[in-house]
C-alpha cells in the first residue's frame, strides 16, 4: 500500500514539474521476472523506471542510504535493496537473482554510473539477465528533467537472448551488453520502441 500510494503522489508531481511521459509500457510482461535496463544521468531515473509500470519495481541502492532514519525504512518499502559501495555484494547479487527467479521486477542501469558513455556500460545486466532467465526490457529515458518541460521514457520490446541461453562466457556477456545498449540509443536516437 506504501509502494501504491507513494507512486501515485510522484506521478502526479512529475506529471506537472516534468510533463513526464511513459511510451511502451505495454512491452512490459505482465507476469514472469523482468529485467528493465535503462540509460542512467539522473537520481531521478529510478523513479522515472517505476511510476507508470503496473508492478512493483526494485532497485538497488548504496547501503549508507538505510541508514538515515525515516528515509532507511521508506525506501526498503518500496522495494530497495542495500549495495555496498565500491562494487556489487555477493549478498545484492543473491538477492537481484532471487527477485527475478521469483518472477518480480528489477531495474537497473548497465552504465553503472550517471553517463551517457555507451563504451562505460557495464556486465552486470548481463549477468543477470543470463543467469536468472528473466525478460530483458530495455528503457530510454530522454529529458533532463528541466522543469515544465518534457521529460518521457520509452520501453521497447523484450530483448531475444535466446541464442545466449546456454552461453554465459566472458564474451557471451559483453555481447549482450552491447544489444541492450544498442536497443536503449536505438530508442533515444529515435524517440521510439524498439520492436522484437
Amino acid at each position: 500500500m506504501i509502494y501504491v500510494f507513494c507512486r501515485a503522489v510522484v506521478r502526479g508531481l512529475f506529471a506537472v514539474l516534468y510533463r513526464f511521459e511513459s511510451v511502451g509500457v505495454h512491452n512490459i510482461p505482465a507476469e514472469g521476472g523482468v529485467l528493465i535496463c535503462a540509460n542512467h544521468t539522473s537520481l531521478r531515473d529510478p523513479i522515472s523506471v517505476g511510476i507508470h509500470v503496473k508492478r512493483q519495481v526494485k532497485f538497488m541502492a548504496k547501503a549508507e542510504l538505510f541508514k538515515i532514519p525515516v528515509f532507511g525504512w521508506l525506501i526498503h518499502q518500496l522495494g530497495a535493496f542495500p549495495v555496498k559501495r565500491g562494487g556489487v555484494s555477493k549478498d545484492s547479487i543473491k538477492t537481484s537473482l532471487k527477485i527475478l527467479r521469483q518472477g518480480e521486477i528489477m531495474g537497473i542501469f548497465p552504465e553503472g554510473t550517471r553517463n551517457s558513455d555507451a563504451e562505460a556500460a557495464k556486465r552486470g545486466a548481463a549477468s543477470f539477465a543470463l543467469r536468472s532467465g528473466a525478460a530483458v526490457v530495455p528503457a530510454a529515458i530522454i529529458g533532463d528533467y528541466k522543469l515544465f518541460r518534457k521529460t518521457k521514457i520509452i520501453y521497447g520490446a523484450p530483448i531475444d537472448l535466446s541464442s545466449f541461453e546456454d552461453n554465459k562466457s566472458p564474451e557471451a556477456l559483453n555481447e549482450v551488453t552491447a544489444l541492450i545498449m544498442k536497443k536503449i540509443n536505438e530508442m533515444r536516437r529515435t524517440g521510439k520502441p524498439t520492436e522484437k
